[in-house]
């Protein structure tokens, strides 16, 4: 299962959260009711609670100190589509709560439409929609700029260690980095990339190499020790000897 990720109606009316930039992915917010969530659908094969008095769609409980939850499992992506806190002496009324909105949403439904709902409840207006997907694919393009730019430095120290190329798959590519030291003091940086690449991911991947100018790299047609294969590409540039030092002292 994927991380458990709130509505952006639950988000705001619910949680009363702001927004925050695609940088910071909805499942990564800090708050209890998410992170319990997150942590009870990370096993798949944990027992989970249905809401039993919601019955046009499968929803489940979660339950954190005064915080209580709704959550709706799109294939293996958790959403919580609705929140609230619990009173004192009464340790449902979220869900009876949530029951009688549901009654209510169903009865106007069925009032301004033809065609009558056979269930009792009617959750679909909680549910994401395409807000919450386009929020979803946002995030995935910036989850790949943040993945990579940690791969790339990881990528970078590790050669300047032992002086080889070091790689890492991704699911369209394979991206190798080699960083040298020479004997006149200069440091020389490159990157191979295997497999089909947008240019725009290309710049994103050279501009967070450390140390090195993204402005400054220059179009390579063979490795130190071989020509390059059909499926690759390679750049390289110097690396600033003072930016490879403090690479290296990284933990």
């Amino acid at each position: 299962m994927r991380p458990a990720r709130p509505t952006l109606r639950a988000l705001r009316e619910d949680l009363k959260r702001p927004l925050p930039s695609a940088r910071e992915p909805l499942d990564e917010l800090d708050h209890p009711v998410l992170a319990k969530a997150r942590e009870h659908f990370a096993d798949e094969g944990a027992g989970r609670e249905r809401i039993r008095s919601i019955d046009d769609e499968v929803l489940f409980k979660v339950k954190v100190q005064r915080w209580r939850g709704a959550v709706w499992t799109d294939g293996d992506l958790p959403w919580l589509i609705a929140a609230g806190q619990r009173e004192d002496g009464s340790p449902d009324d979220f869900y009876s709560a949530l029951e009688t909105a549901a009654r209510a949403a169903r009865a106007r439904y069925n009032a301004d439409n033809r065609q009558p709902l056979s269930t009792t409840t009617h959750v679909g207006h909680l549910l994401p929609d395409q807000n919450d997907r386009d929020r979803y694919q946002l995030e995935a393009g910036a989850r790949l700029v943040r993945d990579l730019a940690a791969a790339v430095r990881e990528l970078a120290r590790g050669s300047l260690h032992d002086g080889h190329e070091h790689a890492a798959d991704f699911p369209a590519f394979r991206l190798g980095i080699l960083v040298r030291a020479d004997d006149g003091h200069e440091t020389y940086a490159a990157v191979r990339i295997t497999g089909s690449v947008p240019d725009g991911l290309i710049a994103v991947i050279l501009r967070h190499v450390p140390g090195c100018d993204p402005a400054a790299w220059y179009p390579e047609y063979a490795l130190p020790s071989r020509p390059l294969l059909p499926a690759e590409q390679a750049w390289s540039t110097l690396m600033d000897p003072k930016a490879a030092a403090e690479l290296l002292n990284e933990e």
